[in-house]
């Protein structure tokens, strides 16, 4: 049986092998800043992307650069289009649903949950798609 330390091991390296990308509404500061004292390496939209950037411009960057998608927007899901665009960049994201949370409740639930989401997208090709609800449940979508 793996000691404890190989498996944290492991999962560290795992974690070191993502970066997660913070879609515009996440916001810039608190989520990232989290997500980063808990190990994750974050890129957030604003630092590559126009603010009003449409979707259809930056899922296929994302995608290319092999980052992880976190949005609330869950347009993604519904609008044919950014399906479309998603699948065909292979990306692989997660949707926080549940509706408005402050940027700390956010930041709370994706440090816990940042393991799962790891396990889930970690050595995997997308396109994957998960939500992740308030309550901290996931639900594969792609």
């Amino acid at each position: 049986m793996p000691s404890a330390a190989n498996y944290s091991q492991r999962e560290a390296e795992r974690l070191a092998s993502l970066t997660f990308f913070l879609d515009y509404q996440i916001g810039r500061y608190v989520v990232a800043e989290a997500l980063r004292r808990a190990g994750a390496r974050v890129e957030v939209h604003i630092d590559h992307f126009a603010q009003d950037a449409p979707d259809l411009e930056w899922i296929p960057e994302v995608g290319r650069r092999g980052w992880v998608l976190i949005t609330k927007d869950e347009n993604i899901r519904r609008n044919p289009l950014e399906r479309a665009a998603y699948q065909e960049a292979e990306l692989r994201g997660f949707i926080v649903t549940g509706g408005d949370m402050s940027g700390e409740d956010l930041a709370e639930l994706l440090v816990l949950r940042l393991s799962g989401m790891v396990r889930r997208v970690a050595n995997k090709r997308g396109p994957l798609l998960f939500t992740i609800s308030r309550g901290g449940t996931f639900t594969k979508l792609l």
